[in-house]
């Protein structure tokens, strides 16, 4: 017989950061971080750890069913062992995890020919059967569990944090390549492109730097110099993800569906004279919508594999948001999942996210296997949850960090369509993370969180 869940409410706190740092220690510890109360847009921040199960998709598996790694994520997440209350809270048990870029190779035909520097499994997601949950529009918290489990975190949130070792980086990021050989793969993108292969293609390139201590410190840094409303954290024995993404993947909740693809970027201006210019220069930018507009279109047809005949829809197109570092356009696309589809599978039909690959989809992530000279591991992947009533959000991993063994990577991207000029493209993967590079190099004043 099951435990039903219990929702107890808690303290509201602006920031989750005080909160998990006392869970961060504990096995399976992650935050879906909202960026509050410095970000913009974000609602709810979701914190959990001590999973019942954890699931990992080596590297490497096998391709035969391609859905495999998500049928078993559902089978694991049918076999939550609770009752669950109605409530309108997001999350009330599910899994919460990772879906690196990689696993997008078992879905489509792709050689997976790049080198592995992130040595991660191609997803990774727990079976968590609780979760304090913050709602920043409510200005509410809630701890969501059994009454077992409610007194084991009581417990836990009560207990001193141990010491840990300072974070720092222990050398300076160093590219994977020149400027000189970016331009060259750009050269030969724009050749695939004039040939008729693709519309788009979206080409990053990586940084990495070695370091030492601890992961929650670095993320510390990388929040307050760039918050996000879909940012996430979660580390493992020497293994972690740090990440600030602006950009929502798939959201679903009650068979609705939302994806918010993120195409044309800015930098913010020293002034306010010069961030207004260089976000009307983005908006008035022939260029940046349609390259938005190629990545909408995509993104239509992948919902449409699973969504009901005639619902997804286009409510927003190219709207401009502005960030802490750049600003961006961002379209929404609507649709209503078939009432026989799973949110896992919506996952596994738009896998991964059009606007990081270019289009046509296929084509784009062969080329970008081809001419980048690794693999993403979770760069261009997505974090989320899945919750056990069949509500899914999840963000792409944009502004992300990886660490695997001692070493931090960092990449920086974006789509590349014919008119594209390459200094100003490679300029513009190093304006997206180059905030992040300098975050991690240069130590902030402590905070109490730390």
């Amino acid at each position: 017989m099951t435990s039903p869940l219990e929702i107890t409410p808690l303290p509201y706190r602006s920031s989750p950061l005080e909160t998990f740092a006392t869970l961060r220690h504990r096995p399976g510890a992650v935050l879906l971080d909202s960026g509050r109360p410095e970000a913009p847009g974000g609602r709810y921040d979701i914190l959990s750890s001590d999973p019942l199960e954890t699931f990992e998709t080596q590297r490497g598996g096998s391709t035969g069913d391609r859905t495999a790694p998500f049928a078993a994520q559902q089978a694991l997440l049918e076999r939550l062992p609770c009752e669950v209350p109605d409530s309108d809270l997001p999350f009330l048990g599910g899994l919460i995890g990772y879906w690196s870029y990689d696993l997008g190779h078992r879905l489509e035909p792709i050689p997976d020919s790049a080198t592995a520097v992130a040595n991660l499994p191609d997803s990774r997601v727990g079976l968590y059967d609780w979760a304090i949950i913050q709602d920043h529009q409510r200005r509410e918290a809630w701890l969501v569990a059994s009454a077992s489990r409610r007194d084991q975190v009581l417990a836990w949130l009560n207990a001193p944090s141990p010491m840990t070792v300072p974070f720092h980086l222990t050398g300076p990021f160093r590219p994977e390549q020149s400027r000189e050989d970016y331009l060259r793969r750009f050269d030969a993108v724009q050749h695939y492109i004039r040939a008729g292969d693709c519309y788009q293609i979206n080409l990053a390139q990586r940084f990495s730097a070695p370091y030492s201590g601890d992961l929650w410190h670095a993320y510390l840094r990388l929040r307050r110099a760039t918050p996000t409303p879909f940012a996430g954290f979660i580390a493992w024995d020497d293994q972690g993800i740090l990440s600030l993404s602006p950009e929502r993947f798939l959201h679903c909740t009650d068979g609705h569906v939302e994806t918010r693809p993120i195409k044309g970027t800015r930098p913010r201006g020293r002034t306010e004279a010069e961030d207004r210019a260089l976000a009307d220069a983005l908006t008035s930018s022939v260029k940046d919508r349609a390259e938005n507009v190629m990545i909408v279109d995509l993104l239509r047809n992948d919902l449409g594999r699973v969504c009901r005949p005639g619902s997804v829809r286009v409510p927003q197109l190219c709207a401009l948001e502005s960030y802490a570092n750049v600003h961006h356009l961002v379209s929404v696309v609507t649709g209503e999942l078939d009432v026989d589809r799973s949110p896992l599978e919506l996952l596994a039909a738009a896998f991964p996210g059009g606007s990081i690959t270019g289009a046509p989809k296929v084509r784009a992530m062969q080329i970008i296997d081809e001419l980048e000279p690794s693999a993403r591991s979770t760069y261009c992947g997505s974090l989320g949850y899945v919750d056990v009533r069949g509500r899914m959000d999840t963000s792409i991993a944009i502004r992300t960090a990886v660490a695997d063994e001692g070493t931090l990577h960092l990449w920086g991207g974006g789509g590349l369509v014919a008119d594209s000029r390459g200094d100003e493209e490679y300029t513009e993967t190093l304006d997206k993370i180059r905030h992040l590079m300098q975050a991690l190099a240069t130590p902030n004043e402590q905070h109490a969180e730390e």
